[in-house]
């Protein structure tokens, strides 16, 4: 397959490793922040066994980074998120939401602090990069907001930090989860940081000259040879039974935090003011009117994710949407991530789902449904 056989036209753009996937048996892309995200190398089920048991190497260069940099840099960085930063060190990576003006959600990034005037936005599928500059307009702040020439992989499963030893010494596995460093393979700029969205033990690879795109790739996939490493795609399945969020499925604009359970996430009490706050204190106050909650669906094996939000019944009342269905080999059951009506919240209730294939049962249970305290990702 040819780079050119793919013909959204130059709208769409390509990463630094896209002929490198190509090159490695990327059958199918989808389209992320404008770009082309590989989406198929084997089977999903495959790509989850390969990711569980040694590593794979994703094109993840979608998670486009917004760089806010000047001498206001953190003031504004805190204007735009909901949690408290002001102890967040040099070198430290958190997961942070960004909100509007009424407490909906607009994007869950990673940020990465990379000195002291210094961040990244690791961003979800969303245009944040015209939110920041539009807000920095009016803000009083000294800041410069850009989209930096920066590309990550994620190297993620039990095998990576193995072979993260092998590209890097022994000295990279020091960097703590939530953690980043500065670095340089073979004279390729990177940042490294202990994050990825696959719930496993994992590391992101962030390049900072595009230039090196190819030569980064086949590099990583040589070191890896020894231990199994596959080219990959982000896994639904492991993310799902993560309850990893996935922006414009299981949230966005209208969907705001504590809906979500991620009232850790909102720091209220914080002297320091950001956008959505009022909002969001009136919420957290009032009350949410739906939730999410993880479903267990009965039935046979689902062939695929939902592609559309299936509806949730009880009583013959529609009480909520599917918004993430897949089948977990390794649980053996179909899983699903869901918002519904609070008063129907309640964790071994029954429900029932109308799916692409007719109607069939669910119980409501506790999220995520694999290990719940990140031990895999953080050990």
């Amino acid at each position: 397959m040819h780079t050119d056989d793919f013909g959204f036209g130059t709208q769409i753009r390509k990463s630094p490793y896209f002929d490198a996937t190509l090159r490695w048996g990327a059958k199918a892309f989808s389209v992320y922040n404008h770009m082309y995200i590989p989406r198929c190398f084997d089977s999903p089920e495959q790509n989850f066994w390969n990711l569980v048991n040694d590593a794979i190497l994703c094109d993840v260069a979608v998670e486009r980074q917004v760089e806010v940099t000047g001498p206001d840099a953190a003031r504004f960085v805190q204007m735009l998120t909901t949690r408290d930063l002001s102890k967040m060190a040099v070198g430290q990576c958190k997961y942070v939401l960004l909100t509007n003006a009424e407490g909906g959600l607009l994007n869950d990034p990673i940020l990465l602090r990379l000195a002291e005037n210094h961040f990244w936005f690791s961003l979800a599928d969303s245009d944040i990069l015209l939110w920041a500059q539009g807000l920095a307009v009016h803000s009083g702040l000294d800041v410069t907001i850009v989209e930096p020439d920066v590309s990550p992989l994620q190297l993620q499963g039990p095998k990576s930090g193995m072979i993260m030893q092998a590209l890097f010494g022994e000295e990279i596995m020091d960097l703590r989860y939530y953690w980043l460093r500065e670095v340089e393979l073979d004279g390729i700029p990177l940042i490294v940081s202990r994050t990825g969205w696959s719930s496993e033990l994992g590391f992101e690879i962030y390049l900072r000259d595009s230039a090196y795109g190819d030569q980064l790739w086949e590099r990583i996939m040589e070191a890896g040879a020894p231990f199994g490493l596959q080219p990959g795609h982000t896994s639904s399945i492991r993310r799902i039974e993560g309850g990893m969020l996935s922006y414009h499925a299981d949230a966005d604009i209208s969907t705001n935090p504590f809906e979500l359970g991620l009232d850790r996430l909102v720091n209220l009490d914080m002297e320091a003011d950001f956008i959505g706050k009022a909002a969001l204190a009136r919420i957290r106050d009032q009350g949410v009117h739906r939730k999410q909650v993880g479903l267990v669906l009965d039935g046979d094996p689902l062939k695929g994710p939902n592609t559309t939000f299936w509806p949730i019944k009880q009583a013959g009342q529609t009480i909520g949407k599917v918004t993430s269905a897949i089948y977990s080999p390794r649980l053996d059951r179909n899983i699903a991530l869901a918002m519904v009506s609070v008063d129907c919240a309640h964790i071994g209730g029954r429900v029932e789902i109308e799916t692409r294939t007719g109607s069939t049962g669910a119980t409501l249970v506790e999220k995520p449904f694999y290990d719940p305290r990140k031990r895999l990702a953080a050990a």
